[in-house]
């Protein structure tokens, strides 16, 4: 593969915008095109970082080596299927796929065809989670929130598969033991999907996580605390900020983590970039993809049988 990785984005909207823009200040991307079924949409971006518009992404099948997906979640499947059958590999963002039949498919196209598979769960590239995550082996006990206002995209999935997903793929990380248990609440408010969503994951090892979301909060809020023996981390994912706090005989000490700030995005395109140069497999390939998204479902389906 030569220095130079062909890409595209399929996706025109606020993260595939985002995608394109990265790929175009990345030393070792050729960024073609961007796609987008919206003209006007495609012809904008494109312009704006002088590459080519698309309005199908199957006239980009033999152009590329490499895609990212920044589509709705409906389509994800059927996208990522065409070009992993064109021999392209893939950068789905999250949630993988609407369902697991798809998803289990896509890792056996691109198992057979040798393709990387990559999901766009951004945080794990977050800098302040970069920092602190060998510290936080063997958790007790894990609690998130996040906390949004309502977006007016990502409509066709609730706030589980749109924003809870992203925490669901952390804590399987930290955690690393399978689930023994799931129980959930929500409500819609604003949309037929639930808008706010509480998850409490047991897991076999003992550790417990409890998780929030909500996507029509009056505030933004991305913060996780990790606790444990004789210790926690507290993390804000938002201003990519770290502390320690330690047991200290009786009393409680507190330390702040330094941080090398950078731009998450750019830090996953430029990891997708690098697997497909050396042939190492992604921090979240579809594997991780799918377990987060399994996990996910799961919780949603708690959601809704109580309706």
């Amino acid at each position: 593969m030569s220095d130079k990785i062909r890409v595209a984005v399929i996706g025109g909207g606020r993260l595939g915008s985002a995608h394109a823009r990265v790929y175009k200040e990345l030393p070792r991307a050729n960024l073609i095109g961007v796609c987008d079924i919206e003209h006007s949409r495609a012809l904008s971006i494109a312009g704006s970082l002088q590459t080519q518009p698309f309005f199908n992404h199957r006239e980009l099948l033999n152009k590329v080596q490499a895609v990212s997906i920044a589509t709705p979640t409906v389509t994800h499947h059927r996208i990522a299927r065409d070009f992993l059958l064109a021999g392209v590999n893939v950068l789905v963002e999250k949630p993988f796929t609407a369902i697991l039949k798809e998803a289990d498919e896509l890792l056996k196209i691109a198992g057979k065809n040798r393709l990387l598979v990559q999901v766009g769960h951004i945080e794990r590239f977050n800098s302040a989670f970069s920092a602190i995550k060998h510290i936080c082996r063997q958790p007790k006990f894990i609690e998130v929130h996040r906390l949004s206002g309502f977006p007016g995209r990502s409509l066709d999935i609730g706030v589980v598969l749109d924003l809870m997903i992203h925490d669901i793929d952390i804590v399987l990380g930290l955690v690393n033991s399978p689930v023994k248990r799931i129980e959930a609440v929500g409500i819609n408010v604003l949309t037929a999907y639930e808008d706010i969503a509480n998850a409490r994951i047991s897991f076999k090892n003992g550790c417990v996580c409890n998780l929030t979301a909500s996507r029509i909060s009056d505030e933004s809020v991305r913060k996780i605390r990790i606790f444990l023996k004789n210790t926690y981390v507290s993390l804000d994912y938002k201003n990519e900020e770290a502390d320690i706090y330690r047991k200290d005989g009786n009393k409680i000490s507190k330390e702040a983590i330094w941080i090398k700030k950078e731009e998450p995005l750019k830090k996953e395109l430029s990891s997708f970039l690098d697997c497909l140069i050396h042939k190492n497999k992604p921090l979240v390939s579809g594997i991780e993809g799918r377990h987060a998204l399994e996990v996910a479902l799961s919780i949603q389906n708690l959601i809704w049988k109580r309706k």
